[in-house]
């Protein structure tokens, strides 16, 4: 009478060890679930860091700011040509501000949405039209430079994508479109 034996393992490295050693065997081998993680588009990157927003909601009771005066800040700021996020992190650093919606009840975007400071183009898109104005200029100065343009058609596929994405959700001009000439006007 024979004996079959049962191995589970999280390595095949293991599983052949075992398969050589015993004559008759079922190995069982599970993947560890950590190596499968879903990797970004344009770039090799699988990382999984992210910021968490505190679980209270409410503003700390250190903080003595009301928020008609988080208001006055943040259109004071937006008047000097300072986008959202760059509000944000001055607000965080220099005012100990951590979220402004927790205060005001609304996001940085909608106070200034409400005061008619916001920006005509999304500022995400903004920034990657300004990343693609760069690599252009680069260009036209090293045409030979074969990564950059690779890099260059990646960033424009993201732009397409964004915009499309705002276009349906009506933030953008239906008729809007992105085109590699008019760019430089776009961000000067």
């Amino acid at each position: 009478m024979r004996r079959v034996s049962v191995f589970f393992c999280s390595d095949w490295r293991l599983a052949a060890a075992a398969a050589s050693h015993f004559s008759l065997c079922l190995i069982l081998v599970f993947p560890h679930t950590p190596s499968f993680k879903m990797g970004r588009m344009h770039s090799g990157g699988k990382g999984i860091s992210k910021s968490s927003l505190p679980y209270k909601r409410s503003p700390p009771s250190w903080l003595k700011i009301s928020a008609q005066e988080v208001t006055e800040h943040v259109c004071k700021l937006a008047k000097k040509g300072l986008t959202p996020s760059q509000i944000g992190v001055i607000l965080r650093d220099s005012n100990g501000i951590a979220q402004v919606r927790a205060i005001t009840g609304s996001k940085i975007l909608r106070v200034l949405k409400a005061n008619g400071l916001a920006a005509e183009i999304p500022e995400d898109l903004y920034m990657l039209i300004k990343k693609a104005v760069a690599v252009r200029k680069h260009l036209e100065r090293n045409r030979r430079d074969k990564d950059s343009k690779f890099r260059l058609i990646l960033i424009e596929s993201r732009i397409h994508r964004l915009a499309r994405y705002y276009r349906t959700n009506r933030k953008l001009a239906a008729n809007w479109k992105y085109e590699s000439s008019s760019a430089s006007a776009l961000v000067a």
